[in-house]
């Protein structure tokens, strides 16, 4: 887990107002209470292992912390069987939803987790072990890894990640199924490492957003709202959170790729017909882009 965050804000801040304090409860204050959680919970337990305990600096400005350590080891990286990281593990949803990433960096972890029942979390995984968290200088060194992920939400990167947002029974729950995991493991040999294929697809390129926060964990059809930022095309329509996006003018959404499509085919000032889920209701909202 890193234990930084970004102080005033400065260029990784997506705050748009004055200066202010980014208390990065969530991103990630809530990976390192569960980094001290799990150590002391695992103090006198799975002693047919040992565990080094780790918080980063440094991770918001590239991973310095964890590429530094790798680059100049404390113990021999040759002896450490896997790397677990906790980055934004504190807004857990209410269907649960854990999303680790680094799944392929084993043939191990499928098995093992796919069989794994912890306090009614479903988990949505991918394969890759690169991605903008510590975990990925571990995997450079050839190391199985998983990265454990609530969700992304509109208080990313503002002053508003703050203590009153954090689920802490939902915390409770990851350090569970970590542990559980890790327990799983103690009587093991060492688990076999793999290279993932990392992902080519390009992103589409577009000139106009809705000002939302996307859910990344949503499994439906379309694209499901997380977050509106005020002010934003959005906001403007009507458009809420928990809205699901299944139409963009005469295209269907079924998942953030065709909505990334959808959006390269619209320029500031149009004017398009949205079509969003709202419970069991479907509504159409003029949405205005700037």
């Amino acid at each position: 887990a890193h234990y930084d965050h970004l102080g005033w804000g400065g260029s990784n801040s997506l705050h748009a107002g004055d200066s202010a304090i980014h208390n990065g409860a969530d991103d990630n204050a809530s990976g390192v209470g569960a980094l001290l959680l799990l150590a002391e919970r695992l103090e006198h337990k799975n002693t047919s292992n040992n565990y080094l305990f780790m918080a980063f600096s440094g991770e918001e400005n590239g991973l310095w912390g964890s590429n530094h350590f790798c680059d100049n080891p404390t113990i021999d990286l040759e002896a450490v069987n896997y790397m677990l990281n906790m980055d934004m593990v504190g807004r857990l949803n209410d269907e649960r939803t854990l999303a680790i990433y680094g799944v392929g960096t084993s043939p191990y972890w499928m098995d093992q987790l796919n069989n794994l029942q912890v306090d009614s979390i479903t988990i949505s995984t991918e394969e890759s072990g690169v991605g903008p968290s510590d975990h990925t200088s571990f995997y450079l060194e050839d190391l199985p890894v998983l990265h454990f992920f609530t969700r992304q939400h509109k208080d990313y990167h503002k002053p508003t990640d703050d203590v009153d947002k954090i689920r802490y029974d939902g915390i409770v729950s990851v350090v569970n199924y970590i542990e559980t995991l890790i327990t799983w493991l103690d009587d093991d040999p060492k688990i076999t490492f793999t290279k993932t294929k990392e992902e080519k697809s390009e992103t589409p390129a577009f000139k106009v957003t809705l000002g939302v926060m996307p859910d990344y964990l949503f499994s439906g059809e379309g694209m499901r709202i997380d977050g509106v930022n005020e002010g934003r095309p959005a906001d403007n329509a009507g458009l809420l959170e928990g809205d699901i996006v299944v139409a963009m003018g005469e295209d269907s959404v079924s998942d953030m790729q065709s909505y990334m499509e959808c959006l390269g085919k619209f320029e500031p000032g149009d004017t398009t017909l949205v079509q969003v889920l709202r419970g069991d209701s479907l509504e159409t909202k003029p949405v205005v882009w700037d």
